[in-house]
């Protein structure tokens, strides 16, 4: 699992971050209002925590210097209000950018959520679930790190530093001429630090994705790692992993923490230059006290800024690149979808014409595949694994499109059918069955949503589920767990029928459904999908040749071809692959047959 940008202090950086920082501000722009709301916080605060420096030197100058304690107490009370009032335009100010940034996260990510539901099938098979959970989840909080917790720091930032210099130049300008000799050098350092703290992190957070990738691959596949005893292999690999992540930490922190003492004695020589050279005109009368202080001051907190703009600089850049992997996915086209023909009455006539389909391009899976379908009509696929089975289906619910001739419903086109018009003419049952983390019902009405319990239940006795279902500790209501592990692969098949048989299809896919279950189960799926077939147009793909031989017709394909065809009876006969396949599996058994 590749994972995404997190808050670890620059593991990436963008390859556009102007493009991608206009683009993410875009989701800012409704806000316009609250954002002006802010800035203005922000330069009131900044504006007042500078008028505290400024105050202690007027009030060094006024009255310390001249033992006048009069004037004391009320500068000093203005002192007190301007950082009250600073602390407080903050708070308001952070408050509102929280607000601001959620509601436009919240948009972002749906907007992610629901074009991820528009893209085709092609686009998920050529990447990890992980890697977009990761786009989804760490990737928007590496942006929500940047936007509401340091957006404000960022900006507050950059006009202290602002601020700063033009009080230096207005209070004396060979001060601040000398404070600026400091700061060329205060800024290579800190780049210098940044360009192999950024490379650190983003080294660590490749390893951390292999980690990732480990940890979730063994903690998934945690019956297989303990039935083939490979508990030690399973740690040797993390250890592996583990270790390379320490490294790659050790390296990214050190550099990463070297910014703190580097930035504090660049501050401290930037205190004595403004000391000594403050003292020497001091002596000289060409400066005040008041003002020494205030510039000692100032520059103390003109280091503190630089300070967090190279923290915030890291974190600025994993949010960019964040934002980057969000918008990538965002620019992919959505599936394609240029039917024009009505809806209408499914008889369920179905014809490929000359079909010919490569998942890369020059490496056709299927080539010339013909083959028509009466309605009613049980159409079985066989051959060996690999042979383009799966692909034949993939085909007819448009999860892929063909590159060569033409698959007909009803004498139409599927390429003129609107793919929810097409795809609401079928049903699938799969050999690996994907239920919910939902109740049962609920699992069930999956298959048509307005669906009354009555019609639910229903569907489940025709499934021969309703006997089990009730067996459950709350029965239609149970909840299921994850993938539905509370359920043998039995049960979740029935469930799986009985879901098919509520959104009552058309045209019927029937692919490997009882290939994991044993014969007595078999049996009753069996005969619950019997019902399911009746006066359905079925496509069934089956490694167990006993469930087919009563198929109106059996296809059988071998390297993308269809190579025979003919019934059961008929494809034994002629004692060609057909014959061979029954043959592995039923030796003995042929002339019972």
């Amino acid at each position: 699992m590749t994972g995404g940008p997190r808050n670890l202090g620059g593991v990436a950086r963008a390859r556009d971050p102007r493009g991608t920082l206009a683009r993410l501000a875009s989701y800012f722009s409704e806000h316009r209002a609250g954002v002006t709301v802010v800035a203005a916080c922000i330069v009131v605060y900044t504006t007042l925590a500078l008028a505290g420096p400024y105050l202690m030197g007027v009030a060094i100058d006024r009255f310390i210097a001249t033992r006048d304690p009069s004037g004391l107490y009320p500068i000093a009370l203005l002192m007190l209000g301007a950082f009250l009032l600073s602390n407080a335009f903050q708070t308001v100010a952070g408050w509102l950018m929280a607000g601001i940034s959620q509601r436009a996260l919240k948009r972002l990510r749906a907007e992610l959520f629901k074009h991820l539901q528009t893209l085709p099938l092609s686009f998920f098979e050529a990447r990890s679930s992980g890697d977009l959970m990761s786009r989804l989840t760490n990737d928007i909080d590496a942006i929500n790190q940047a936007v509401a917790q340091n957006i404000t720091s960022l900006l507050a930032s950059t006009l202290s530093m602002a601020g700063i210099l033009v009080a230096m130049f207005v209070l004396d300008r060979w001060l601040a001429l000398a404070s600026l000799l400091v700061v060329p050098l205060m800024l290579w350092f800190t780049r210098f630090v940044t360009v192999y703290t950024r490379k650190g992190f983003r080294e660590l957070q490749r390893h951390l994705g292999t980690l990732n990738g480990v940890m979730e691959e063994s903690i998934g596949g945690q019956r297989v790692v303990t039935v083939f005893r490979r508990n030690e292999s399973v740690l040797s690999g993390f250890r592996a992993s583990n270790e390379e992540v320490y490294r790659a930490g050790v390296y990214a922190n050190t550099y990463a923490l070297l910014l703190m003492p580097l930035t504090t004695v660049l501050g401290n020589l930037f205190v004595i230059v403004l000391a000594g050279l403050g003292g020497w005109l001091a002596l000289r009368g060409l400066v005040s006290v008041g003002v020494i202080a205030t510039f000692i001051h100032y520059g103390q907190n003109f280091v503190q800024p630089l300070r967090q703009l190279s923290n915030l600089y890291n974190t600025l850049q994993a949010a960019l690149a964040g934002a980057e992997r969000v918008f990538e996915v965002l620019d992919r086209a959505p599936e394609t979808d240029e039917g024009n023909v009505p809806s209408a009455p499914v008889r369920g006539e179905v014809v490929f014409d000359s079909v010919t389909f490569g998942y890369l391009p020059g490496t056709p899976v299927l080539e010339d595949i013909s083959l028509s379908a009466v309605a009613g009509q049980t159409i079985a696929l066989v051959g060996p694994t690999g042979a383009g089975k799966t692909t034949v289906i993939n085909l007819l619910t448009r999860f892929h499109e063909i590159e060569r001739g033409a698959i007909r419903i009803d004498g139409v086109d599927i390429r003129d059918l609107k793919k929810d018009d097409l795809r609401r003419k079928l049903g699938l049952v799969l050999q690996d069955t994907y239920l919910f983390g939902v109740s049962v019902r609920e699992n069930i009405r999956y298959g048509r949503l307005g669906a009354s319990d009555e019609e639910v239940v229903r569907a489940a006795e025709l499934a021969d589920a309703d006997h089990f279902i009730r067996q459950l500790p709350q029965g239609y209501e149970t909840v299921l767990s994850e993938r539905a592990g509370n359920l043998s692969q039995g049960q979740r098949q029935l469930l799986a029928i009985a879901r098919t048989l509520l959104a009552d299809p058309a045209i019927l896919i029937l692919d490997e459904a009882t290939s994991s279950v044993d014969t007595r189960t078999e049996a009753r799926i069996q005969a619950s999908l019997l019902r399911l077939m009746k006066g359905r147009t079925s496509f069934v793909i089956a490694h167990r040749l006993s469930t087919i031989r009563d198929a109106d017709q059996v296809l059988v394909i071998d390297g993308g071809r269809i190579v025979e065809r003919g019934t059961h009876h008929e494809l034994l006969e002629q004692k060609g692959v057909y014959q061979r396949l029954y043959a592995s599996q039923f030796k003995g058994q042929l002339e019972e047959a």
